[in-house]
């Protein structure tokens, strides 16, 4: 017995009504819907086939439609279905948890309540993976050209008209909002592609309504709207360029990405409605399956918190991270001076951790109350971070959350270029990145053990005590021996700070280039009187170039300080492990003891420094790097081919990673 016949919807319509033409659709989607191992697109091929056959099925699913089109508007469906809504984020969670709890009433003048009653909200899942070639089929089997002058037909025409004329106005009020304008002024000084785009949506509704009146095939085409909504997204791409440098709110985002969706809409209505006007019935059954793929999917989608809070979570990744990668691009050497420079600022960063870890190791015997300790604590981090950004030195754990952003960046503009070409360049940077990170690393740990132990000397040559007693030693070297305590975890802990900071850098450079800081600084009067113009200026300059960097420093010390406070307020075992602290702590160890304990003890200890400084740095990258594809939309295809080239690079020229180029490579010959 076929999967449907004549009798199909007769077994299905006693529970929903004969009269039901809900129902009937209802009961139709239900037997495409996928049981186990099935697939969705055998099921439309076999309703297909029935369809095609059987005439009397065809009408009766044909009439079920036009029914529900006759009876219900459609406007809304084709205008507001799967973009985002004007509430903005926090409201329109709470509609979908709300509606989630308390599904809404049927609007019976509704169409899209229509969809939303017929299809499941996990349908989506099978709806995703069925091609629109195969609702073309489905389409075109359902003969609507045998309809003839249906009420419904008519009626859907006019809602799809009135759809585009709603969806043209909002493009053209939101391309004119005044931050648009701010960022892009020639939007309000020539004429702009929104309001054309408005006035030429309106003429095609006009001519395609009179062709539709005198039956005659309509005269032009839509070209020259499709031209004026791609200038309009040349507009958008222009306007998140220029907020990259100028700053951006969380709320332009959502609105650009909102207005690209309304654009792409308008895009398919505009198709769909000059098809419409020609009479080019092919071109019709094929707009339309492509439409009604986009907004089932939608209407299944409706109440959906997940899919929603992360598409709006890519939106604050992707404004945070632009920044913090264009940061990032100063942690990326890629000639040997550069190299060397590099290893420079990387032990000036270890001599200055070494002091950190010992005024650590001081404030922890003095006897503070546990919040003042705290506090102490991530002072000593914060102000100690922030000095080394100022005297331009390295951590090189900061190093990883910034250079993954660059990477990602880098990932993502090579999207829609040429993609041998710019895959070759991307795993050039990386490369770059992997050898400069070494170089980081070993500058951190060249210059923090020696000084730690010179420090350690001078307190016993001085004092004649140790600096560190022989039991806080060995309590040192088993804090960073990975096999007898959770150094490995606390390490992981402190990547995740990383990663945390980088994204605070960025932040707080987009808050700066947003609200202007720098220009409403030099507008300050008495600064400029009491330090002198050109100094303040300088000041100015100085607090454009570097508060995210400054507020990332002084943010990341105050997470690690405070992750022992947060563990000993509520009783968990939590803590971190940073490379270079436990190199420092490593060195004051062995001064304390005295190289005086076997060798086993300092090897182990000496390892986990190293696993340490593996897991943060993988962590904190892994981390950004993540946040930075998923922003972008980078597939999970393209990584795979990234990581297929970066290995035949690594086996080929595994020195590139390692050691950078010699000065002749790196000035071109």
């Amino acid at each position: 017995m076929p999967m449907f016949d004549d009798s199909l919807p007769q077994s299905e319509m006693r529970e929903a009504h004969e009269s039901d033409s809900l129902g009937r659709l209802a009961a139709i989607i239900a037997r495409l819907r996928p049981q186990g191992d099935d697939a969705a697109t055998q099921r439309i091929a076999d309703l297909v086939h029935e369809l095609e056959r059987n005439p009397d099925l065809r009408g009766k699913l044909r009439g079920a439609l036009l029914d529900v089109f006759s009876t219900r508007r459609s406007v809304l469906l084709f205008a507001t279905s799967g973009i985002y809504p004007e509430t903005g984020v926090l409201a329109e969670s709470f509609r979908r948890f709300a509606h989630k709890l308390l599904p809404e009433a049927d609007d019976e003048a509704q169409s899209k309540e229509a969809l939303f009653r017929i299809f499941r909200r996990s349908d989506a899942r099978w709806l995703a993976g069925v091609p629109v070639a195969d609702w073309v089929r489905l389409i075109g089997a359902l003969g609507f050209d045998e309809a003839g002058d249906a009420g419904g037909l008519k009626r859907l025409g006019d809602d799809l008209l009135e759809a585009l004329r709603v969806v043209a106005h909002r493009v053209a009020a939101n391309g004119l909002e005044p931050e648009m304008l701010r960022l892009d002024p020639a939007l309000e000084k020539h004429e702009s592609p929104f309001l054309a785009q408005c006035e030429e949506a309106l003429a095609l509704t006009r001519r395609v309504e009179a062709a539709r009146a005198e039956r005659t095939p309509l005269a032009d085409d839509e070209q020259h709207l499709l031209v004026l909504l791609e200038q309009c997204s040349e507009a958008i791409e222009r306007v998140r360029r220029r907020a990259q440098h100028r700053g951006a709110s969380f709320q332009l985002t959502f609105r650009l990405r909102r207005l690209h969706q309304h654009l792409e809409r308008a895009r398919s209505l505009a198709v769909l409605a000059a098809a419409l006007g020609r009479r080019d019935t092919a071109a019709i059954v094929e707009r339309s399956a492509g439409l009604w793929r986009e907004l089932t999917l939608a209407e299944c989608r409706r109440n959906s918190l997940r899919p929603f809070w992360r598409q709006n979570t890519e939106l604050v990744a992707l404004r945070v991270t632009e920044n913090a990668g264009r940061t990032g691009e100063h942690y990326i050497s890629e000639s040997r001076p550069e190299y060397f420079d590099m290893l420079r600022s990387a032990l000036g960063a270890g001599f200055i951790v070494a002091f950190m870890a010992a005024n650590k190791l001081l404030l922890a015997r003095a006897g503070l109350a546990p919040l003042t300790e705290v506090l102490a604590f991530c002072l000593n981090y914060s102000l100690g971070f922030v000095l080394i950004h100022i005297l331009h030195f390295t951590v090189a754990t900061k190093q990883p959350a910034m250079t993954a952003n660059a990477l990602a960046a880098a990932i993502g503009e090579a999207q829609d270029k040429e993609h041998e070409r710019n895959l070759a360049s991307l795993v050039d940077v990386i490369a770059c990145t992997m050898r400069t990170q070494l170089a980081a690393i070993a500058g951190n740990l060249g210059l923090a053990v020696p000084t730690a132990m010179l420090i350690a000397l001078l307190v016993r040559l001085t004092t004649g005590e140790h600096f560190v007693s022989e039991q806080k030693a060995l309590h040192l070297l088993h804090d960073i021996n990975p096999l007898a305590s959770g150094a490995l975890i606390y390490a992981a802990i402190a990547g995740c700070c990383l990663f945390l900071a980088g994204l605070i850098a960025g932040y707080y450079d987009n808050l700066c280039a947003y609200n202007r800081i720098p220009d409403r600084l030099r507008q300050l009067r008495w600064p400029a009187r009491l330090f002198g113009a050109a100094r303040w200026q300088r000041v100015a300059a100085y607090v454009e170039n570097n508060l995210g960097a400054l507020a990332g420093n002084f943010f990341f010390g105050f997470l690690l300080g405070g992750v022992t406070g947060v563990g000993t307020l509520f009783g968990l075992p939590l803590d971190i492990r940073h490379i270079a602290f436990s190199s420092a702590n490593w060195g004051y160890a062995m001064i304390g003891l005295e190289f005086g304990v076997g060798w086993g003890l300092p090897v182990m200890a000496a390892l986990g420094v190293l696993a340490i400084g593996l897991t943060n740095l993988a962590v904190s990258f892994y981390l950004a790097l993540w946040v930075g594809l998923k922003a972008r939309g980078v597939t999970f295809a393209q990584r795979r081919t990234l990581a297929g080239a970066l290995l035949a690079r690594l086996l080929r020229t595994p020195r590139e990673f390692f050691l950078p180029p010699r000065l002749a490579t790196a000035n071109g010959g």
